[in-house]
């Protein structure tokens, strides 16, 4: 009798634990919904999506659309596809990590400067500050394929190599069909090398919280040999997302370059990760670029190519075009 009591009272206290650890219920889902819609008509860089957005959670929520879903995961999943119907905004979305969560809500410590510079350094050293191969192709063209911006205090010194390498070139490819964004500051040294010490505006980006405006020039100065007259041209595919786009859009409106290969993903807006409830995040975009010479930028639309064609197939249209370039 009494090992049957002990049976029972150690299943009861397993089932409570267990409901505890697991348990996710319309209360929870409503929780985390209110406070994902904080999230947005807080920051979200568009103050009426953000409004349309919120509607439309509610509704489905009232509809009774999540109320079969049991796993976070998949319920942070839908969330991130409807915010997306609403909004059609790429760099939003809602993820269930537990570590990050943590990670989130551990007050930051200052961290020693140098100590942060070695740390963050050491990771983006890992791919190269993004610069993964570098060739000079029969004909003295140049070849760049970058995958990723690293910010230029990283991988100012990897790109002023990169430069000054092909700095004799006659032609310049950059591919970045696999880029998968970063920073625009890189965007800026590098293109700075394919003008003169003239100013040119590339590009401009807004924060909502702030209201205000930062613009990116060209800079007057950059170590080692300038390339203003050189043919450019930008390998895209539909991969090529966020700051990947933003050096194919700021050369084609400028047209200092022909971008050949397929429209972009269209991720223009940039933003930040905030705790929801639990441990959802939700990334909500606080910021969009401005072109100067478009008004807009590639949200929603991608970059269209100059010159459309199959990703596999860029570098051999481009290399052609840029020795018939020569020939001229």
């Amino acid at each position: 009798m009494k090992t049957k009591v002990l049976l029972i009272l150690l299943l009861t206290i397993s089932v409570k634990v267990y409901s505890q650890d697991g348990k996710f219920d319309k209360g929870d889902k409503k929780e985390i919904i209110d406070s994902i819609i904080f999230q947005l008509k807080d920051k979200y860089v568009f103050p009426d999506v953000a409004d349309l957005m919120a509607k439309d959670l509610i509704k489905r929520y009232k509809r009774g659309e999540y109320n079969g879903i049991k796993s976070k995961k998949i319920f942070a999943d839908s969330l991130t596809s409807h915010l997306y119907t609403i909004s059609k905004d790429k760099h939003i979305g809602v993820s269930y990590d537990k570590e990050m969560a943590s990670r989130l809500r551990t007050p930051k410590k200052e961290e020693d400067e140098a100590k942060k510079f070695k740390r963050v350094n050491e990771r983006v050293r890992k791919f190269n500050y993004g610069f993964e191969e570098l060739k000079i192709m029969e004909g003295n063209i140049g070849y760049i394929k970058i995958t990723a911006f690293a910010p230029t205090k990283y991988g100012g010194k990897t790109a002023v190599s990169t430069m000054q390498f092909v700095s004799n070139c006659d032609a310049l490819i950059f591919d970045l069909r696999v880029n998968f964004g970063g920073d625009p500051t890189m965007i800026q040294f590098l293109i700075s090398y394919l003008y003169t010490e003239e100013p040119v505006h590339l590009n401009d980006f807004y924060y909502r919280k702030q209201n205000k405006t930062t613009q990116f020039w060209t800079l007057p100065f950059v170590p080692g040999k300038r390339m203003p007259k050189v043919p450019v041209f930008v390998l895209t595919s539909d991969k090529t997302i966020s700051a990947g786009e933003e050096f194919a859009y700021d050369l084609k409106n400028l047209k200092r370059a022909t971008i050949i290969g397929e429209t972009t993903a269209g991720a223009a807006n940039f933003g930040e990760e905030f705790i929801a409830r639990g441990n959802f995040i939700v990334w909500v975009p606080i910021g969009r670029a401005i072109n100067p010479i478009t008004k807009t930028n590639w949200e929603g639309k991608g970059v269209e190519p100059n010159i459309k064609v199959k990703s596999d197939e860029t570098l051999d249209v481009a290399y052609k075009m840029a020795l018939e370039k020569l020939k001229e």
